[in-house]
């Protein structure tokens, strides 16, 4: 009977492991797809993307910024940073859906991941509302064009140096160190109830965002909607939160990044 028990709880598991891959790959997938198209924008990302590569260091003039327009950027920020976080939080959501099958909630596993995603992507929330505002205030005083990127070498050689300089500070590391061991975090911050899973999503977050925020940083001085840049740095981040006990690629990144910096520096002296 136990063997039977223990076989019917790991058939439950998978079954619960590939529901919640499925969900989260629909979010992943139509935030990609909004992304993408650049719904309620003057043009799509495709186009910006396409002009970027065809016409390098191109200036134009930057949309026209009303509250309107800047609920739209804020959702194309949201929904971006949704498409760029979700897979690399991913091991961490399946984790705690199989802790809560297991110990907590046994009848509402999806309930309860859903409620620690909603979490994770209020603290996601918070951060593009301060990106919209800093892209708004950037345009307001002519720093940043109608491609989404800054328009001052120095300016950008700041973020540059600053994303690389993060990279090896110590808060950087400890935040990395919690994305990387999702287990270490849930244990310690196991929280029982729709509440918990709440608070412990925004937690998930809080971590993630100390983590990488200044990565995210970088999309403008590549261009907010340049498709490559967003993959390339969404790549990244999950290659990063990868590789436990592997921290030269968080130091090589810092190494490039202040390269960069201090190049596009002296390139505009």
């Amino acid at each position: 009977m136990a063997r039977s028990a223990e076989t019917a709880l790991e058939q439950i598991l998978q079954r619960d492991r590939l529901v919640v891959i499925a969900g989260l790959s629909v979010v992943v997938v139509l935030s990609g797809l909004y992304t993408v198209l650049g719904i309620g924008m003057s043009m799509s990302a495709i186009t910006m993307t396409r002009m970027a590569i065809e016409m390098p260091g191109m200036m134009m003039a930057s949309a026209d910024w009303t509250p309107r327009y800047a609920g739209l950027v804020f959702l194309m920020w949201w929904i971006m940073m949704i498409a760029m976080m979700v897979p690399s939080a991913a091991p961490t959501i399946l984790l705690y859906a199989k802790l809560v099958r297991k110990n907590d909630r046994a009848d509402r596993p999806y309930a309860s991941a859903l409620v620690f995603l909603s979490g994770y992507l209020i603290v996601w929330g918070g951060f593009s509302l301060l990106a919209t505002a800093l892209q708004w205030a950037l345009v307001s005083v002519g720093q940043m064009s109608g491609m989404m990127e800054l328009t001052q070498a120095p300016v950008a050689a700041a973020v540059l140096l600053a994303a690389g300089i993060y990279q090896l500070s110590p808060l950087k590391q400890a935040c990395l160190r919690h994305c990387q061991h999702p287990l270490v975090f849930l244990m310690q911050n196991w929280k029982r109830g729709t509440g918990g899973a709440l608070r412990m999503g925004m937690q998930n977050g809080w971590f993630c965002l100390g983590c990488c925020w200044g990565l995210m940083a970088l999309l403008f001085v590549g261009g907010v909607m340049n498709l490559l840049w967003i993959a390339a740095l969404a790549v990244f981040v999950g290659l990063e939160k990868l590789a436990a006990g592997r921290p030269y690629l968080t130091k090589l990144s810092a190494a490039g990044l202040i390269v960069a910096g201090l190049a596009l520096a002296l390139s505009a002296v």
